[in-house]
């Protein structure tokens, strides 16, 4: 945890707290170099647009976001936010845990039995979200603030979002098709050095309707989503204080170069940088 350097704008700034463990912030101050791959996170996030403009990508939609606009992300979903042609761009970003949002639904009357329950919108230009977002990322990372004080202005900030928002309308769980399986494969071994024909196998498809039923699905081929997962996963144990080199082995990649730069590819970051 340290203060907001401000020397380099284009670095990103990570700030965790073990005593937080549900919530972590970003923030880049100029993201005119910072492309980001299509990925997805296994928590929520949200993010605001704190300076200029960008292009947001988010599953199938594309479209130009600016200052005071505030984006959300589902568990899931593929996205990314990139620089338009050279034009400066600047955004704070929340990640949150699942389950703790999960208890923030309950406590506003969701029927307990059910899940996290997705967010109905893909982005938003309510003043006072977009407010209430840069001033929460203020809160967690100053240095002075105490750790209630956090923990209050998360509670509080979350609760109204979820009464702004809403949720969408709940999936009705149905058997796993065939991509679903490819995931599933992909899901429980990501670590290995799977090939097109191990996925094929196990989700009984051929290769062309697997690319094809799988990036319908998933907006991502197979490939793209086996490399997500695996910086999903680099993700959680960096912030365990994992060493780096051993990460990059036990995640499933070539070396540590191949690793750094797909982590770059995913994050705009090195695994040093987010490692803090």
């Amino acid at each position: 945890m340290h203060p907001h350097n401000a020397k380099h704008l284009s670095e990103p700034f990570f700030w965790r707290d073990a005593r937080l463990p549900f919530i972590e912030a970003r923030s880049v101050g100029d993201g005119r170099k910072l492309c980001y791959a299509k990925h997805s996170h296994e928590c929520f996030s949200i993010g605001a647009i704190t300076a200029g403009q960008s292009t947001y990508l988010h599953e199938k939609s594309s479209q130009t976001v600016q200052r005071g606009t505030v984006v959300l992300m589902n568990p899931g979903d593929v996205h990314a936010c990139n620089p338009i042609a050279d034009q400066h761009w600047s955004y704070v970003m929340l990640y949150v845990d699942v389950q703790w949002l999960r208890g923030i639904q309950h406590d506003m009357g969701l029927d307990t039995r059910l899940d996290f329950q997705p967010v109905a919108q893909t982005h938003s230009t309510c003043a006072d979200l977009f407010n209430g977002l840069t001033e929460l990322y203020a809160t967690l990372i100053g240095t002075q603030t105490e750790v209630l004080d956090k923990q209050c202005a998360a509670v509080s900030f979350f609760t109204r979002m979820q009464q702004t928002l809403g949720s969408a309308t709940q999936r009705v769980e149905q058997p796993l098709d065939r991509a679903e399986r490819a995931e599933q494969y992909i899901n429980d071994n990501f670590t290995a050095a799977i090939s097109l024909e191990d996925i094929c196998s196990a989700a009984n498809i051929s290769a062309s309707y697997l690319i094809r039923s799988f990036e319908r699905r998933y907006h991502m081929t197979p490939h793209a989503y086996l490399v997500n997962r695996r910086i999903q996963h680099a993700r959680t144990q960096l912030k365990s204080g994992r060493v780096i080199a051993d990460v990059a082995q036990e995640t499933g990649f070539a070396d540590q170069a191949h690793f750094h730069r797909a982590f770059k590819k995913h994050l705009a970051a090195t695994p040093g940088q987010y490692k803090l």
